[in-house]
């Protein structure tokens, strides 16, 4: 049993080591680009489309509370990054679409279960300081994302494309990870509860002016976050560099934005979270604008407070989210998360679409000035309205 107040650091930490692990192969797609579209003959329009396949699974998220009062939840969390690990560690032996299609719906269904339960984990076990748990969190994934292009593409090196399969047994240890520290962790009543507080629906309607300006930020923002992420390599491949600058350029947009990740839920503590959102919205598309028209040499210093900017919002939305006060906080995590990577999917297969009509700069150019949007979207968030449910 854990205490209400006390923050379980070991705990912390290692769930987020698994967090870390897990994450480091959902990132090995994005730096595989042109060897994917080499390999498959198919274009930036299809390959978007992967992470739109990868992504409908979170369809069911919401639905992960009925699911908990069926089984045992801690177990799916458990499996998922060995599960995750073998699907994304054989995208280098797809002989065809479908089959990679399979691999990223699988590697999906296993994110999903994986993602949706461990923020409720977190909040089992950070006591009060909850922001800071979340903090710790969100930088494992961030700094997978960091670490897994430099992860794959030197796998590619060593072992050719095909070889990378030899990278699964590092999922298999977060799955022992999980199960040593976290078998015994009851995470039913927290999802079950929700059965007998106000009924979803209600929970839905109460919610939905929330995650409609949720919604609006993430797709506003998610052109721009494609451009300098999902498509990043893609992009430097093409425009003369390297697979392994282009891999790099990656990682430093991650690595960087593992400390946004990691002091933006401490700042939002202090000036607010709807200040702390503003402050990012307007910093991040300006970077984004300075990185198209800046020189070769100033690529990677850009990059740098980009991706500082770029991935820092995220855990003060999650605070947003897991403050509300309300019985049915699993099933609105579960609608945040579905409504998150949807919306975060749609720009990238939207993305996706223009780069294959309007070419690299124009895109990254309009991908931009959308970002713009998010302001006054943010300015619509009125911070007191927490749900009391």
């Amino acid at each position: 049993m854990y205490s209400s107040k006390k923050f379980n650091s070991t705990d912390v930490i290692l769930l987020s080591l698994a967090h870390h692990i897990h994450d480091i192969y959902t990132s090995f797609l994005a730096p595989v680009q042109t060897l994917l579209i080499e390999k498959l003959f198919i274009n930036h329009t299809l390959f978007g489309l992967l992470s739109v396949i990868q992504r409908i699974p979170n369809l069911l998220n919401p639905f992960m509370g009925i699911l908990a009062d069926r089984v045992r939840i801690r177990y799916l969390v458990i499996f998922a990054p060995s599960v995750t690990a073998i699907s994304m560690s054989l995208i280098g032996i797809a002989p065809t679409y479908v089959f990679l299609s399979v691999l990223m719906l699988v590697s999906g269904i296993s994110s999903s279960m994986f993602h949706v339960p461990t923020p409720v984990m977190i909040k089992h076990i950070a006591g009060r300081r909850m922001g800071r748990g979340m903090s710790f969190y969100m930088v494992g994934g961030e700094l997978a994302r960091t670490i897994g292009p430099v992860i794959v593409v030197g796998a590619v090196e060593l072992w050719g494309f095909e070889g990378i399969f030899r990278l699964i047994p590092m999922g298999l240890v977060a799955s022992v990870i999980l199960y040593i520290r976290f078998r015994n962790l009851d995470l039913r009543k927290d999802f079950t509860e929700q059965q007998k507080a106000k009924h979803y629906t209600a929970s839905l309607h109460d919610f939905m002016p929330l995650l409609l300006i949720i919604v609006s930020i993430t797709f506003t923002r998610g052109f721009m976050k494609s451009c300098l992420t999902y498509y990043l390599p893609g992009f430097m491949e093409e425009t003369g560099h390297s697979r392994w600058i282009a891999g790099i350029s990656l990682s430093v947009v991650y690595l960087s934005g593992t400390a946004g990740t990691l002091l933006s839920g401490t700042i939002s503590d202090y000036i607010g979270r709807k200040n702390t959102l503003l402050i990012f919205s307007v910093i991040s598309p300006l970077l984004m604008w300075l990185f198209i028209m800046a020189g070769e040499k100033f690529i990677f210093p850009i990059l740098i407070l980009t991706g500082f900017f770029l991935l820092a919002p995220t855990p003060v939305i999650l605070a947003i989210i897991l403050e509300q006060k309300t019985k049915h906080l699993p099933f609105i995590n579960g609608l945040y998360m579905t409504s998150n990577f949807l919306i975060s999917s749609l720009a990238t297969l939207i993305t996706g679409y223009f780069l294959d009509h309007f070419g690299n700069e124009l895109t990254f150019k309009i991908s931009g000035v959308i970002a713009f949007l998010a302001i006054p979207v943010v300015l619509l968030y009125k911070e007191k309205d927490v749900l009391d449910r």
